[in-house]
């Protein structure tokens, strides 16, 4: 059997699994293992069975991982994450939508706080869609925000997403962090013009929540002022070359502790739950990392991404119509796989063929999390509609509303995919200034 035969054979081996529950580091950990056994030896799989996990839970760069996501931890626990929502509804909540617009801005700030798509959306939609329920907002816009804003979490560093990104395409991960702060901000503005469309057409969509005075803005901002400058400093110094992106995950990390311990925010026990989240989450991704590594071996050897980069170059077509089918195969993988299965299946195979189209690494993965960012509210799987249909379920707010609500984002997107595609600048500037 030839390698691409068994290659192939791998592939649909790998997709029964999973479809079947089979978690996605293990499944890709069996597979990589007996086809390295069937390609070389049972040594060659038994080795890197036995050196992939040391290597990787040694790797110092990886130590960004548990940082960031233990910085994140610790502002869920506090609640300073809900300030970051009141934060942006007092200063946006009197305008048409302005409840939403908030909801979307307070999803762009935690976003920088945490690598989690999920968490950023779990944390603004509890204390966002009350409040929208209050102001008697309609229910497919409260709910479509919150789920597109929490998307968020993909794309603005930290990311985890983007670590396993830059890991498996060896890509710089703090130049992928500081490629992301454009494209995210703007993702941000284009939701937010969106509701602003939404609600001008239809005022009743999002009405306007009571005016606050300065006096109570600025109180808003001094609840979470700290957090906001600890994100501001974390990010400049990575892009100003202060910190490797391991270090400024040790600075968030820290200064999260900090902050929160000063404001007499965090407990003992919340201090505890957060050490044990961190955990869990790093296992995980630990375990989806381990798996893929050793899958990848076993890909590289059949040689289908050198074969399938070969004969897609071949195509008398322009390598932008080559990346845009690429995109649209994203865009309905995106319907069936979640964001880590996405990555890790995907991008070893497209990333060579890309880099062999003459398009630069750091801007297609930004582009790739673009619609990975897509998925997360694309139904049926969509992760983020789950969760904010979880959220409002005691409301009385179902599924098919929220992915009702998700579709007018979902134009937006497609519109800032565009833009990106157009001027990679947008991607590469902050990326190109880091030292």
């Amino acid at each position: 059997m030839s390698g691409i035969t068994l290659g192939i054979l791998g592939f649909i081996i790998l997709f029964a699994l999973l479809a079947v529950g089979v978690p996605i580091g293990g499944g890709m950990a069996l597979m990589g293992f007996l086809g390295l056994w069937l390609l070389i030896s049972d040594v060659a799989a038994f080795t890197k069975l036995a050196l992939v996990p040391f290597q990787t839970a040694t790797e110092y760069s990886l130590a960004v991982i548990p940082l960031f996501i233990l910085m994140a931890q610790v502002v869920f626990v506090s609640g300073m994450g809900r300030d970051l929502f009141t934060l942006a509804s007092k200063w946006l909540g009197h305008k048409r939508g302005g409840v939403a617009m908030a909801a979307v801005a307070g999803s762009a700030v935690f976003a920088a706080l945490s690598a989690s798509s999920i968490a950023t959306a779990t944390t603004i939609g509890l204390v966002a869609i009350p409040e929208m329920k209050r102001l008697k907002y309609d229910p497919a816009l409260a709910t479509g925000s919150v789920a597109a804003g929490g998307t968020m979490g993909v794309l603005i560093p930290p990311s985890g997403a983007l670590i396993i990104y830059g890991i498996l395409t060896e890509t710089s991960i703090g130049k992928l962090f500081a490629a992301g702060i454009i494209p995210g901000i703007l993702e941000a503005i284009f939701y937010i013009i969106v509701i602003g469309i939404l609600c001008y057409w239809k005022p009743t969509y999002g009405p306007r929540a009571e005016k606050t005075t300065f006096k109570e803005k600025i109180k808003a901002l001094g609840m979470c002022g700290e957090i906001v400058a600890l994100i501001i400093f974390v990010l400049a110094g990575l892009i100003l070359g202060f910190f490797t992106p391991t270090e400024a995950g040790a600075v968030g990390a820290f200064g999260a502790i900090v902050i929160t311990t000063l404001r007499k925010r965090l407990t003992w026990v919340g201090f505890k739950n957060a050490i044990i989240d961190t955990f869990k989450t790093t296992g995980m991704i630990y375990g989806i990392l381990i798996g893929a590594l050793i899958f990848n071996y076993f890909v590289a050897i059949t040689t289908i991404p050198y074969v399938l980069s070969d004969f897609i170059g071949a195509l008398p077509l322009p390598p932008m119509v080559i990346l845009i089918m690429i995109l649209i195969l994203y865009f309905f993988l995106g319907c069936f796989l979640d964001v880590a299965a996405m990555t890790v299946l995907t991008v070893p195979i497209f990333f060579p063929l890309v880099i062999s189209l003459g398009f630069d690494g750091i801007w297609f993965g930004i582009i790739f999390m673009r619609m990975a960012e897509i998925a997360m509210i694309t139904p049926p799987i969509g992760m983020n509609t789950f969760v904010i249909a979880g959220v409002a379920k005691d409301m009385g707010i179902e599924m098919g509303t929220v992915w009702k609500g998700i579709f007018p984002f979902l134009i937006a997107d497609f519109f800032h995919v565009a833009l990106l595609i157009a001027f990679p600048i947008l991607s590469l500037f902050l990326a190109n200034m880091l030292m």
